[in-house]
């Protein structure tokens, strides 16, 4: 059976070139998962698509650069995704859109467990922390080419 060379030029074992495989199938899987309930999420409010799709891109590197570059380059989704991608930048609007989910999901979750006082200050302060974290990122084109779709 003929050696087939890694990327650095050495060659392959047999068993390296068929765990390569099913690390590709698994990844792309794990993709394509990602990617449909990121579509989902075009269509449940409160369910995140563009989060989705970012966990997507590094699957698909790692299994099918077609796909990544399909995703990249996707009118609708793509700008955002290469935004973060080069400048960790999430835009004004998405922002905005993100604190108030969360802040309707925090007030969903009193409303319907009726937490006590310490789990619902501990539940509001993980979600604190991550508003102020979506918050604290640049918007597209603070440093670099603008990335947004409005």
């Amino acid at each position: 059976m003929p050696t087939i060379p890694s990327a650095d030029g050495t060659p392959l074992a047999p068993g390296a070139i068929a765990r390569g495989r099913v690390s590709r199938a698994l990844w792309m899987t794990l993709g394509w998962m990602l990617v449909g309930i990121g579509f989902v999420g075009l269509f449940v409010p409160l369910l995140p698509t563009t989060d989705f799709l970012i966990l997507a891109l590094p699957c698909f590197a790692r299994s099918s650069v077609r796909l990544e570059q399909w995703l990249l380059d996707h009118p609708r989704v793509g700008p955002p995704l290469r935004a973060w991608r080069t400048q960790r930048a999430i835009p004004r609007h998405a922002k905005i859109a993100a604190c108030v989910g969360i802040t309707i999901g925090f007030v969903s979750f009193c409303a319907l467990v009726r937490p006590g006082a310490l789990p619902a200050i501990a539940v509001a302060a993980v979600l604190l922390a991550c508003a102020a974290w979506i918050a604290s990122r640049p918007a597209p084109g603070a440093d670099g080419p603008h990335h947004t779709i409005d």
